[in-house]
């Protein structure tokens, strides 16, 4: 890869929707990406569409799990190196799949994941803050939002 010049032209992103994502094997393969030459790297997570085919209500705290773990690859990792990470919101699993969960019922997901990759973690205070931005009394993350 380095002799082909590959890896002055583009950026791997990895992707990676686990709520049990294991950080180390991340940080080994970006050292892999770095030997081979790369000097930059993105992370891909997801804000919903991840856990099902036919899910149809976003549990918040999966994807703020997974978002908590790409937090640790990115302090295990020298900080040039990481980008940035794409939030991603899928619709289906396929061109052939019904709709997964829709985006309206997945905006808490997406607000408590990005506040907590702005905030470096999530605490009660993040929490208040995204239920003052959504206008929410209480926000549940480890069951289905009412």
């Amino acid at each position: 890869l380095s002799e082909s010049g590959v890896p002055q032209l583009v950026q791997p992103m990895i992707w990676d929707y686990a709520a049990d994502l294991d950080v180390e094997s991340k940080v080994l393969l970006i050292e892999k990406y770095r030997r081979c030459g790369f000097s930059k790297v993105w992370f891909a997570s997801a804000f919903k569409g991840a856990t099902g085919v036919n899910q149809s209500l976003t549990l918040i705290g999966h994807h703020l799990k997974n978002h908590l773990q790409w937090l640790k690859v990115a302090s295990s990792t020298p900080a040039d190196v990481l980008q940035g990470i794409a939030l991603t919101g899928w619709q289906r699993y396929d061109h052939f799949s019904v709709l997964c969960e829709l985006f309206p019922v997945a905006i808490p997901s997406l607000a408590v994941c990005l506040q907590a990759l702005e905030n470096g973690g999530y605490s009660e205070k993040v929490k208040e803050n995204v239920e003052k931005l959504l206008g929410m009394s209480n926000l549940e993350i480890d069951t289905f939002s009412r």
